[in-house]
């Protein structure tokens, strides 16, 4: 599982457990619908930090509190050098 897949199964888990739509996380983080689409469809290779960081805002959260999850812990997760 690439780091962008790992961002994108932890968006949708979050806009289930905050019963939030992804328009509304798109209007509170600032992140285009464009872009959006790319990070959840994976046709993003790598979503950046500043990315991510904008995520975890749109869900009033720290950024911290985004990665602190499972996913992130994986042994699968590949990270591109």
């Amino acid at each position: 599982m690439t780091v962008n897949d790992a961002v994108a199964k932890r968006i949708s888990k979050l806009l289930k457990e905050k019963d939030m739509s992804q328009y509304r996380l798109e209007q509170e983080s600032g992140i285009q619908h464009g872009s959006m689409q790319c990070i959840m469809n994976g046709r993003n290779k790598t979503v950046t930090l500043s990315t991510v960081i904008m995520l975890a805002r749109g869900f009033n959260m720290s950024l911290i509190e985004f990665l602190n999850d499972e996913i992130f812990y994986s042994d699968d997760l590949e990270i591109e050098h």
